[in-house]
């Protein structure tokens, strides 16, 4: 009996130390109502991996900002980030991961990964996507593309709603009709959507370093 209480015991705090990772992951997990929510949220201290085979976006938009919270001892903390909007996306074959590093109790790293939308006839859907990218390796096909613009002018689906304080206006920005990445590997901070539909979900931990890439 005093083994599993011990043992249950560790568990609910390996889950407290794995707040930080579920944190990260939480826009990609729940559909948000539509419009209804700022990402003015605090980025929690971990980055995280998603890869892709292809992404198909619609009034694609890109801008510079800036994504604060605080490091994992607690510290504030603020990452440069590369915005990538899309009024509507479809995503084949997703993945993403997110590694806690030295969790106690002798477990070590952990890594947390989500697979979905592995069927291509059934891609994952997402609406009014936004992407905090801080690296980004693709093949990239653009229609109706506009390099250059203010980022206040770009138009829908514009700059994320609760981050204008983070954006210069007069900034760098592109924009483009229509957007086709293919081989997607990024590293990101945030990911925010207003609807989020993932077919073939499936979140599994991993004992060690399993990343997408």
């Amino acid at each position: 009996m005093s083994s599993q209480v011990r043992g249950g015991t560790r568990w609910k705090r390996f889950a407290l130390v794995m707040v930080p990772s579920v944190v990260a992951t939480a826009a990609v997990g729940v559909g948000l109502a539509q419009g209804a929510l700022a990402a003015s949220f605090a980025v929690s201290g971990q980055s995280f991996k998603v890869r892709t085979d292809k992404l198909v976006g619609e009034d694609f938009v890109q801008y510079g900002s800036v994504a604060v919270g605080k490091s994992l001892d607690g510290k504030e903390a603020a990452h440069p980030v590369a915005v990538s909007g899309f009024s509507k996306a479809t995503i084949t074959n997703m993945c993403q991961s997110v590694v806690t590093p030295k969790v106690p109790f002798g477990i070590g790293n952990v890594s947390l990964k989500l697979t979905a939308g592995t069927d291509p006839e059934n891609p994952v859907v997402a609406t009014n996507l936004y992407l905090d990218v801080a690296q980004l390796d693709t093949d990239a096909y653009f229609e109706g593309m506009d390099i250059g613009v203010a980022a206040q002018d770009l138009g829908g689906p514009g700059i994320q709603p609760g981050t204008e304080k983070q954006v210069n206006p007069n900034g760098f920005g592109q924009r483009a009709k229509s957007a086709v990445l293919t081989d997607v590997e990024q590293t990101a901070w945030a990911t925010t959507a207003g609807t989020f539909k993932l077919s073939n979900l499936s979140l599994k931990l991993h004992k060690g370093v399993e990343e997408c890439f």
